[in-house]
């Protein structure tokens, strides 16, 4: 069965959306049980040791691959693991889980931007429509369906550090198309391992901070849960998914993370569901 699911790259993909979802809905839960950076250091410190155990030896064994990339490799371990999660949990402090998984969906179109200026991957007609469409939703949503919000730019901070979470997410899934070869997984110890590391710093900033205040039990359980799922389980099928039809393919089904962000808001945390969010989740 396992063996049938890691050949399976839309159910693989299917399942990476829902358990990114479920991020979502961890930033919501984290406020004031855990503080941002030390969710991320916490959460990458498990996932280093439980792959350290599973693939050390291989990683040792491509360790040439990566040192002959070692500068880029670090970099979107940095991007895609650390910045992006502490960013993302800064912006569960102060926007709801609906929106931070409908501007989710934007990673896509940053990501197709990414490629064109990387790459020079041309954009087809019809993707320029996706693109246009998904932007008009994520509009919607930070203006939170008001002409006039947009217009004073009266958007939400949290909603504008979701966008910025969504940019260096993005600039991780451009980069992987220049990721050293090697299995998936092996690559994934390598990340957790930087990620580790490049969250020390920020944590230690908070814990300097004279305001700071302990993870409870609660803030440790969270720390548990987005480990196995959102960090762990789900960059590995992400990366398989991305060994078997390619990233931009891979990069499609990020889509279906607002649908089981806002299914999973109002079912588990009671948010409000408004017509503006309807609209935003069928343009995206």
């Amino acid at each position: 069965m396992i063996a049938r699911l890691y050949a399976t790259p839309w159910l693989l993909l299917t399942c990476v959306a829902m358990m990114w979802a479920s991020n979502a809905i961890a930033a919501r839960l984290a406020v004031d049980q855990i503080t941002p950076a030390t969710l991320v250091l916490t959460r990458w410190i498990m996932v280093a040791g439980v792959m350290s155990l599973l693939h050390g030896r291989q990683l040792a064994r491509h360790w040439p691959a990566i040192r002959a990339k070692l500068g880029l490799t670090a970099l979107m371990a940095f991007l895609g693991f650390t910045a992006f999660n502490t960013v993302f949990y800064f912006a569960g402090e102060r926007t709801t889980a609906i929106n931070i998984g409908i501007l989710q969906g934007a990673m896509p179109v940053v990501g197709m931007g990414g490629a064109v200026l990387a790459y020079g991957d041309r954009v087809r007609p019809l993707q320029m429509l996706g693109v246009a469409l998904t932007l008009a939703g994520v509009v919607g949503v930070a203006s939170k369906g008001s002409v006039d919000a947009l217009l004073a730019l009266a958007i939400n901070d949290g909603d504008l550090l979701m966008l910025v979470a969504a940019l260096l997410y993005s600039a991780y899934t451009v980069a992987l198309r220049a990721r050293p070869e090697m299995p998936g997984a092996v690559l994934f110890t390598f990340f957790s391992l930087i990620a580790a590391l490049t969250a020390v710093p920020l944590a230690a900033l908070e814990w300097l901070s004279p305001d700071h205040v302990p993870p409870t039990p609660s803030g440790w359980l969270l720390s548990v849960w987005v480990a196995i799922f959102p960090s762990c389980l789900a960059q590995l099928f992400f990366l398989r998914g991305v060994d078997l039809i390619g990233p931009g393919r891979a990069g499609v089904y990020i889509n279906l993370v607002p649908i089981f962000a806002a299914l999973f808001a109002v079912a588990l945390l009671g948010e409000r569901f408004a017509l503006f969010h309807g609209a935003a989740l069928i343009l995206v």
